[in-house]
């Protein structure tokens, strides 16, 4: 089956010039068209309904550890790793940074993986595969029969203004962006790699972001997931007013889980969007799937899944927000729950998402509230409870992770015992700092006050002294 050209000729035009698979060209064509239709992708929310209680993980009885225990062999541990980090300043491979113990977060990826005994894989992105790659070399019980990446696809941004190819001379390559990832499952047909994977007996994904470390394999979800014979689960958690922003878990009419993210909530549905008590549960971006199930849905559909299209509105120079407005059509790969019959999803306790997105959230994963383990997972401090500490970090003097660095030379204040850390203003921090309780920085003078080493507060302002 062929594309079908015309209207569309400029972009398959450019995608074919580019080498990209029919396949692919086929599926960006689909959500062109709904844009070109007027479609904007919208989930109105009273085509939904809110859902009321899940299985929760932590209730599972404990002999399913078996059943997944003898999975692990057939299920392959999946990373999607394409991003640059350039949000947070960085020109490389995000999975790079170090994070733990002079660790990145691939090098605790990989050894995850080696203890636990699966195969692992990346999704990486032209622009991070050979780093990526190379970081990976130096684990040789990581080296298999099976590729241990595939590359996701890319494909031309749209001028709001004529819904053409954007065109930037300047710089070619933010003519064109990724395809969300969603384009996971395409991917795997595509590059061959679902084939492989089913030819050497793997059965199962389980599906994670490279930057969330609270990712790790579960043998007694993996053994609920294939005792039940599931073909798709996703892990949710209960959210909370820090995650009113993120895509929510709900029904459809019929009962049918689906996936709502805020590019797709109309303006005026805005406020029970971010009603965490109606929307209990959040989307982690741990996917379980069932290999074989996969396969006969893309075949049986003609490789296209039809996951609902998010249309971002950006400009084609994140850098400049005056230049050229550009649609991304991109799509999640949580809203595949919709498309598997009999799907479920498993709430999980928060420390199976432990992301890091932003400069404060690297800065509390290095510091002493999480601990590495022998296994190599990262996990929060006995101390915390099972509640990681809410770090603000207000300015641009920290907005980078060079800039993080400079102001944090001798690593992250303890924040062990400390529930909150709000920073306004720019500080130095020095060396052996104890943080408890709620404790607030303020410098308004503008210029850099230093906090001496060795010092601790606890429930109080700095410099002023103030109690919190």
């Amino acid at each position: 089956m062929t594309v079908q050209v015309g209207y569309f000729t400029p972009f398959y035009e450019r995608m074919a010039a580019e080498q990209l698979p029919d396949i692919f060209i086929r599926n960006f064509a689909y959500y062109y068209d709904q844009l070109a239709a007027g479609d904007d992708g919208m989930m109105p929310e009273e085509s939904i309904v809110p859902v009321q209680a899940l299985l929760d993980a932590d209730m599972l009885p404990q002999d399913l550890d078996a059943v997944g225990q003898e999975a692990v062999a057939r299920t392959v541990i999946i990373k999607l790793n394409g991003g640059l980090g350039t949000g947070m300043g960085l020109t490389g491979p995000k999975s790079l940074l170090k994070v733990k113990e002079g660790l990145t977060f691939l090098d605790i990826i990989a050894r995850q993986a080696i203890g636990i005994g699966s195969p692992l894989l990346l999704m990486n992105s032209f622009a991070t595969d050979r780093a990526s790659l190379d970081v990976l070399s130096h684990y040789p019980e990581l080296q298999q029969a099976l590729p241990l990446s595939f590359l996701q696809h890319k494909q031309p941004k749209v001028s709001v203004v004529d819904l053409n190819p954007a065109r930037f001379p300047d710089e070619p390559e933010l003519e064109w962006c990724p395809p969300g990832h969603g384009d996971l499952y395409v991917a795997l047909a595509t590059s061959g790699m679902l084939e492989r994977l089913l030819d050497s007996g793997i059965e199962y994904a389980f599906v994670s972001n490279a930057d969330n470390l609270g990712a790790v394999l579960d043998t007694r979800i993996l053994g609920h997931f294939a005792s039940r014979q599931l073909p798709f689960l996703m892990e949710v958690a209960d959210r909370t007013p820090a995650d009113r922003k993120g895509g929510h878990l709900a029904r459809r009419a019929d009962g049918q889980f689906v996936l709502r993210e805020i590019a797709q909530c109309p303006p005026e549905d805005m406020n029970a969007f971010q009603d965490i008590s109606r929307h209990r549960y959040f989307n982690t971006n741990n996917l379980w799937i069932h290999l074989p199930t996969l396969q006969s849905v893309l075949v049986g559909r003609e490789y296209r899944l039809g996951l609902p299209m998010i249309r971002n509105r950006k400009t084609i120079d994140p850098r400049d927000p005056n230049s050229m407005q550009v649609y991304q059509l991109e799509t999640a790969m949580g809203s595949a729950i919709e498309v598997f019959e009999g799907a479920q999803a498993v709430r999980v306790p928060r420390t199976r998402f432990a992301p890091v997105k932003k400069t404060e959230d690297l800065l509390a994963v290095r510091s002493d509230a999480y601990t590495l383990t022998q296994d190599y997972r990262v996990v929060l401090a006995p101390e915390r409870g099972g509640s990681p500490p809410t770090v603000e970090l207000n300015g641009d003097h920290y907005r980078f992770v060079s800039d993080l660095d400079a102001h944090f030379p001798f690593g992250a204040p303890s924040l062990r015992c400390c529930d909150r850390l709000l920073v306004e203003g720019e500080f130095r921090f020095g060396q052996g700092i104890t943080l408890r309780g709620d404790v607030r920085f303020r410098n308004t003078n503008g210029k850099c006050r230093v906090v001496p080493d060795g010092l601790t507060l606890e429930n109080v302002e700095w410099p002023e002294g103030s109690v919190v």
